[in-house]
C-alpha cells in the first residue's frame, strides 16, 4: 500500500480511510464513534456493494460470485466471512463480528506506515495490537476534505462516489467527526443527496447504503462513551 498523501488519500479504501477519519488527531488515539469497529465495517459492506461483489437480495447480503474477490485484505476478508455464513440482511452484518475487519484494516494500516503497533490487547475475543496514529498528516486531510465534501460548493454529481460515501457514513456514526459542532441540521439535504450519490444512481444500490446507514445510527446510539482506547 502506498503512503497516499494529504492532497491524494484516493489509494485508501473506504473502511482504511473511515478508520482514520474517526481518529483524533490532536492525541494521536482513536476517537469519534464508541465502536469504530461498527463504522469500518460499514465502509466495508459499502464498498463491495459499490464494486458490485455483494448484491441485494431481497434485502439479504449475497456475493455476487464464489470466487470473484477485490484484492484487498480486509474487504475479501468480509466477502469469505458472508459467503461461509447463513444469508443474513445488511444491518446484521454491520455489528456481526465487525472486530475481524477493524483488525485487518489495522495491520494493513500499520503495513503501509499509516499506524504504528504497540503492545497487545484484547478486542471481543480477537488478540489485537494497540494501535496509534503515525500519519497525522493524513487523518486531518481526510476531515479536511469530508468537510469540503459536505459543505463545499462542488455539485454532488462531481463528487465521486466513494467521497460521498464517506461523508454520510462518518456523520451517521459521529457528525463531530466531519462537523466539529457536531451539527447537520443545516446539511441535512446535502447529506441526503450524498447519500444518493453513494450509490451511484442505482435504486438498489442505495436502498443498501440506506440499511447499512440506519444500523450505523443504532449502533452508535446503543454505543458506551468513547475511552480512547
Amino acid at each position: 500500500m502506498p503512503h497516499g498523501s494529504p492532497a491524494s488519500p484516493h489509494p485508501l479504501s473506504l473502511p482504511a480511510r473511515l478508520c482514520l477519519l474517526a481518529w483524533d488527531p490532536a492525541p494521536s488515539r482513536p476517537a469519534g464513534p464508541g465502536r469504530p469497529h461498527h463504522l469500518v465495517r460499514a465502509g466495508a459492506l459499502t464498498e463491495l456493494a459499490q464494486r458490485g461483489l455483494l448484491v441485494d437480495d431481497g434485502g439479504i447480503a449475497t456475493p455476487v460470485d464464489l470466487d470473484a474477490g477485490a484484492g484487498d485484505p480486509a474487504l475479501d476478508g468480509l466477502l469469505e466471512l458472508v459467503r461461509e455464513s447463513r444469508p443474513r440482511p445488511w444491518r446484521t452484518w454491520v455489528t456481526l463480528r465487525a472486530g475481524y475487519t477493524l483488525r485487518d484494516v489495522h495491520e494493513q494500516l500499520a503495513a503501509g506506515g499509516w499506524l504504528r503497533a504497540g503492545k497487545r490487547r484484547l478486542l471481543g475475543v480477537l488478540p489485537a495490537a494497540e494501535h496509534t496514529l503515525e500519519r497525522v498528516d493524513v487523518a486531518r486531510a481526510l476531515r479536511a476534505r469530508a468537510r469540503q465534501v459536505l459543505e463545499g460548493g462542488r455539485p454532488v454529481a462531481e463528487v465521486s462516489e466513494r467521497d460521498a460515501a464517506v461523508v454520510v457514513l462518518a456523520l451517521a456514526a459521529d457528525p463531530s467527526t466531519v462537523l466539529p459542532g457536531g451539527d447537520r441540521g443545516h446539511h441535512r439535504r446535502r447529506v441526503e443527496e450524498l447519500a444518493e450519490r453513494s450509490g451511484a444512481g442505482d435504486p438498489a444500490l442505495h436502498g443498501v447504503v440506506r440499511e447499512i446507514r440506519t444500523a450505523l445510527r443504532a449502533a452508535a446510539a446503543s454505543a458506551p462513551a468513547p475511552t480512547g482506547a
